[in-house]
């Protein structure tokens, strides 16, 4: 809104865009930064690519990863951005990868807002409906990840064998 105060995820974008800025990317040319808000504290990470496209590693598990080694168990809130995404693009291109929404998951409850910029504001459950869990309660000793709240998708049924 024109004139009105920006509020934490504005700024939470203005730093994932200001991320991108660092990003290592000479195969993919996507420039893409992110930010996490972590016991209001910000991190940003910066995707740095490698030429075996598997070692890459993504904005958002590097700015994640910052907040874990920096004492963090909770992460709060996530902004990306990719200024090399073309407007008017389809805003599957800014989304983040299955690998990150996991990570996220390790660290974020369900109701995190992840604002990705020029695609909109998503909770982690909306991107990730059915995170993966080794064990249940698993992020909860973690200091209350994805499983903290919310339902827990139950295990699919087989079928008797009698």
């Amino acid at each position: 809104m024109p004139g009105s105060k920006p509020g934490p995820l504005d700024e939470l974008l203005k730093a994932a865009r200001a991320a991108s800025r660092s990003a290592y990317c000479p195969y993919s040319k996507f420039h893409v930064g992110a930010a996490v808000r972590a016991g209001g504290r910000v991190f940003t990470g910066a995707n740095v690519e490698n030429a075996s496209y598997g070692l890459t590693i993504c904005a958002e598990r590097t700015a994640a990863f910052a907040a874990v080694l920096a004492g963090a168990s909770r992460i709060e809130a996530v902004a990306i951005s990719c200024a090399d995404i073309p407007e008017g693009a389809d805003p599957s291109l800014a989304m983040p990868c299955g690998a990150c929404r996991q990570v996220l998951a390790e660290f974020a409850g369900p109701e995190t807002p992840i604002v990705v910029d020029r695609a909109g504001i998503f909770t982690l459950v909306e991107l990730l409906p059915m995170a993966f869990r080794l064990r249940e309660g698993c992020p909860e000793s973690r200091g209350g990840g994805a499983g903290a709240a919310g339902p827990t998708p139950a295990s699919p049924r087989r079928p008797s064998r009698e």
